[in-house]
């Protein structure tokens, strides 16, 4: 079974099996937005729910 090639580029699995995320709304009109607000999109975060979790860890699995 082969890995999701849009996922796998967007989406990567932590150490502790948490599905980590870049962050959206950090590609146009950032001229409106806090540079403050733009730091903190550059970080990634972990995916909100664990059904979204456990649908994305079966998408990036070989």
């Amino acid at each position: 079974m082969k890995s999701h090639k849009g996922a796998k580029k967007r989406f990567s699995v932590t150490g502790k099996g948490k599905v980590r995320r870049l962050k959206a709304y950090k590609s146009h009109i950032l001229t409106k937005k806090t540079s403050k607000r733009k730091r903190n999109l550059r970080r990634p975060t972990t995916v909100a729910t664990n059904g979204e979790a456990k649908n994305l860890k079966r998408l990036l699995q070989a």
